[in-house]
């Protein structure tokens, strides 16, 4: 389960894909900058998107990329991010269905 917040008046979301990590570097991701994956041991421990009124999709899915993440999970945790400004939102999403 992963947890996001929408602050209204830094234009950003948090992703936080574990709890209580401590990062030990960020990855900068797009040109011009929109989206900062934070890294603790090789993993990814939080996306922050920057200006999301910019689109989320394109930073998220090149995030999610280069990191092993799920990019609909990354989405959809950003769209209900933005549905419920500043307040946290948490959100699980399950595994893909067999077809």
């Amino acid at each position: 389960m992963m947890r996001a917040d929408y602050d209204s008046q830094a234009n950003a979301i948090q992703i936080s894909l574990v709890d209580a990590a401590t990062a030990d570097r960020a990855e900068k991701i797009g040109e011009p900058l929109a989206a900062v994956v934070a890294i603790a041991d090789n993993v990814a421990v939080a996306v922050d998107l920057l200006c999301p009124d910019l689109g989320i999709e394109v930073p998220l899915r090149e995030a999610a990329e280069r990191n092993g993440l799920d990019a609909e999970e990354l989405i959809a945790a950003a769209q209900a991010a933005l549905a419920a400004p500043d307040r946290v939102v948490t959100v699980a999403v399950g595994i893909r269905a067999a077809a």
